[in-house]
This record gives C-alpha cells, sequence and structure tokens, in this order.
C-alpha cells in the first residue's frame, strides 16, 4: 500500500518556492550583507533535498533534469575564472572590481564581479551538496 503524501506533496510546492526566494535574496544580498554564493547554494540544496523527500526522485528528475556533478564542474570553473580575469588587468588573484551602470528599469545599479563569482560559488555548492544527498540514497 503506497502512503497518502498529498499533504507533505502540496506544503513543499509552496514552501519550496518560498525557500528558493529566499535563496535568491541572501546570494544578491552577499556583497553588501551577510549572505552570498555559499549561504545561497545551501539554501537551494535544502530546497531540493525537500523536493527529493516529498516526491520520489524519479519525479524530481523528470522536472529538474540536471546532472548535478556538472553543476559543480561549472560553478569552481566559473569561480576560478573569475579569479584569474583579475590577472588580466595586473591585479592580484580574486581581485574585485564593480562599477555603477544606469540601467533602463533598475536606475542607478552596482554591478560587480563578486556575483559572477558567487554564482560560481553557489553552483559548486548546489552541485555538492545535491550530490552528496543523492549518493546517500542510493545507499538507503
Amino acid at each position: 500500500m503506497k502512503p497518502n503524501d498529498v499533504i507533505l506533496q502540496t506544503v513543499t510546492k509552496v514552501v519550496t518556492f518560498i525557500i528558493l526566494t529566499f535563496a535568491i535574496y541572501l546570494f544578491f544580498s552577499g556583497h553588501h550583507e551577510p549572505g552570498g554564493g555559499f549561504i545561497g547554494g545551501l539554501v537551494v540544496t535544502s530546497a531540493l533535498t525537500l523536493l527529493y523527500l516529498a516526491f520520489d526522485i524519479e519525479t524530481v528528475r523528470e522536472g529538474i533534469p540536471v546532472d548535478f556533478k556538472i553543476v559543480a564542474a561549472v560553478g569552481v570553473l566559473i569561480a576560478v575564472a573569475t579569479g584569474m580575469g583579475s590577472l588580466l588587468f595586473d591585479k592580484p588573484f580574486l581581485s574585485h572590481g564593480f562599477g555603477y551602470f544606469n540601467l533602463p528599469i533598475f536606475g542607478t545599479t552596482e554591478l560587480a564581479t563578486a556575483v559572477l563569482f558567487d554564482l560560481g560559488v553557489a553552483m559548486a555548492v548546489v552541485g555538492t551538496g545535491v550530490t552528496i544527498i543523492l549518493s546517500i540514497s542510493r545507499d538507503a
């Protein structure tokens, strides 16, 4: 007999949206306040773990057909490439650059290279975290 997880699955759909919204906030506030790529990636990993717990792995893989090992590798590559980019301008490795730009909808906005580095870190954390969770679930 299959357990009835309708309440868990319904709540998970709503809560996952809230968790992912909070992860985006943490990610973008990272270079001015506590947060950034690492904590944002951990929060995204927790949302994906909740999906894996509420639904079975095959159902989530149909909705999110991503190889998380590749996500982790691309994330590390982006983080390292961002650090190496500063060497092109005769700056120390991982030097941070930023500027203020007038964007059509947002107005005057700060754009920083730290966001690219944080993107790489977040991808590496999500890829590694979900790969670990999936590996543990196969052993059980």
